[in-house]
This record gives C-alpha cells, sequence and structure tokens, in this order.
C-alpha cells in the first residue's frame, strides 16, 4: 500500500468518524446541560408549589379562625336576642 492510498483511506474513512465522534461528544455536552437546566426547572417548581401550598394552608387557617369568631359572635347576638324574647313574652 503506497501512500496515496493510505491518505486516501484515512481522508475517506478517517474524517467521517472523527467527524462523528466530535459530534457525539458535542451532543452528549448539549444533552447534559439540557438535564440541569430541567433539573433547576423542577426544583423552582418544586419550591414554588410549596410556597403556594403554604400560603393557602395559612389562609385557611386564618379563614377558620375568622369564621369562629365570627360565629362565636353570633352566637352570643342569638343568646341575646333570646333572652330579650323570653323578657317579652
Amino acid at each position: 500500500m503506497d501512500i496515496h492510498n493510505l491518505s486516501e483511506v484515512i481522508a475517506n474513512q478517517g474524517f467521517p468518524i472523527a467527524l462523528s465522534i466530535l459530534l457525539i461528544f458535542r451532543i452528549d455536552r448539549f444533552m447534559q446541560e439540557i438535564v440541569l437546566a430541567q433539573k433547576e426547572g423542577y426544583r423552582q417548581v418544586l419550591d414554588n408549589t410549596k410556597e403556594i401550598h403554604n400560603t393557602i394552608t395559612t389562609l385557611n387557617q386564618q379563614n377558620r379562625e375568622y369564621c369562629s369568631l365570627r360565629f362565636t359572635e353570633v352566637q352570643k347576638e342569638l343568646s341575646g336576642m333570646k333572652v330579650e324574647l323570653g323578657k317579652i313574652e
């Protein structure tokens, strides 16, 4: 095999192989970056979801406390009206 044939084999087969390997490494690095970005996005969504859940839970607790207080006040007022009605009879 002479040098001309050897250089032709390297040019025809070696270059596409080398180019393929280069592209595989670049795609792999790109895919790793995508996976990291996805994980960060999922983490942010989870954190925001937890914050929303905590806010809703707090609001529900405050609402229950307010309703309980109002119910107690209404009960007292109705009890007072009952006493007044009892005096009228």
